[in-house]
């Protein structure tokens, strides 16, 4: 052990020292692991957040959406899948209507978005309707030939409607008669209700088959657009522009980070506002160290004196309240990484804190305790301990050994 590492831990462990110097080191190492273990929380709130939703989001809807530019839809729909699918990083196309329907039941009524699919394609490529809380969750016809639709789960309850129910469902897109434009209702059977995770969907939406959709609304044999799942989801922009250019003129592009960019711009936001308040706890204690300094060259004062009388070098004297700081700044930094992922770890396990998924679409606080984060945080975190230990670690090189030791 050098000789700088053995008085700076000989100072901290001195039995000697004041109490109130006790204290207040103990109080530094204490504020330094609120900090971090505070950050650490908070981040990985944010990030568990970020990555709970985007999980959930893209389970049940697509990386990219291709739209025909003109509101009729796409009408050789099944050419163009095939002339897509063998775009690189395509992991599959699925055909689907969207439509805003009034399902009635039971003398209740809610406006709810209508999504026509293809249910082998979707089944495959969605995680909605892999998830049957009950019924069948098939889309075959009932005896008497009426089509099969799926409700979310949240709907379900508030409308009072089980597996087996009959409703009816209205499209604006009505039929022109002598009395003007009447809407065009059909009547389904509920062949399973469907639980995804997301609020949104499960209080808002039903699938019906293709045919089923183009039917209650009227068109032909046509679709709104083109769903496409990718294996990267982070070159979702990328594939974009090659199906862009494969599928020609009249069409455009989004993917789902455009459809929620302001979404995850405010969660990005959020995390580096986050960081930023609770890094003032760090700073904070890193005050406290530099009071703890302070005061142990205060009280040491005669010890430097004949340390440098002895031939210490200011150098080294220096460099022993740096390492001061720094083992205070280490113990609180270590206690704060433990505490704060161990309390991550077992939040996000055990689902401690629960939240109205209404307002936050997941029912509990997510925690993802990112190790990139550890290391910045404790960079951060030391840092801000070193800085501290610089205007102590300057004045205790100051000292006058024939001042202190005139009167020894």
């Amino acid at each position: 052990m050098s000789f700088e590492w053995l008085v700076a831990l000989r100072y901290l462990r001195s039995p000697n020292r004041p109490a109130v110097l006790r204290i207040v080191t103990l109080l530094a190492v204490i504020g330094v692991a609120a900090g971090v273990t505070t950050l650490v929380i908070a981040l990985s709130m944010n990030t568990g957040f970020r990555q709970a939703i985007r999980d959930r989001l893209l389970s049940v809807t697509a990386h990219v959406n291709l739209k025909p530019i003109s509101p009729n839809g796409i009408r050789d729909y099944r050419e163009l899948m095939t002339k897509l699918s063998g775009t690189p990083g395509v992991r599959s196309i699925e055909p689907a209507i969207y439509a805003t329907v009034l399902l009635s039941s039971g003398g209740r009524a809610r406006g709810i978005v209508l999504k026509g699919v293809d249910p082998d394609l979707e089944r495959r490529a969605s995680e909605a309707l892999h998830h049957i809380v009950a019924g069948s969750g098939d889309f075959a016809q009932d005896a008497d030939g009426i089509p099969a639709v799926l409700v979310g789960r949240i709907l379900a309850n508030d409308l009072d409607i089980s597996a087996g129910d009959y409703i009816t469902l209205t499209s604006p897109q009505g039929s022109l008669t002598p009395l003007g434009m009447l809407p065009r209702s059909r009547r389904f059977h509920v062949s399973g209700i469907f639980d995804s995770g997301f609020y949104d969907y499960d209080a808002n939406w039903g699938f019906v088959t293709l045919g089923s959709a183009q039917s209650l609304a009227g068109i032909g044999d046509l679709v709104s657009l083109l769903e496409v799942r990718v294996t990267q989801m982070d070159d979702a922009n990328q594939i974009a522009d090659q199906l862009l250019r494969r599928a020609g003129e009249g069409f455009t592009t989004s993917t789902w980070m455009d459809e929620n960019r302001a979404l995850f711009r405010a969660l990005s936001l959020e995390k580096l506002v986050t960081a930023l308040f609770i890094g003032l706890i760090t700073f904070v204690a890193g005050l406290n160290i530099l009071v703890v300094l302070t005061m142990t060259v205060t009280d040491r004062a005669r010890d430097i004196a004949v340390l440098m009388a002895m031939g210490a070098r200011r150098q080294q004297l220096r460099k022993i309240f740096i390492l001061q700081g720094l083992v205070v700044s280490i113990a609180g930094t270590v206690a704060g990484l433990l505490i704060g992922y161990t309390f991550a770890g077992i939040a996000n396990k055990w689902r401690l804190i629960p939240l109205n998924p209404e307002v936050y679409a997941i029912p509990y606080v997510p925690f993802h305790a990112n190790a990139l984060d550890a290391i910045w945080i404790a960079a951060a975190a030391l840092f801000i301990s070193i800085a501290a230990t610089i205007l102590p670690a300057r004045s205790a090189t100051r000292i006058l050994p024939v001042e202190i030791l005139r009167f020894e």
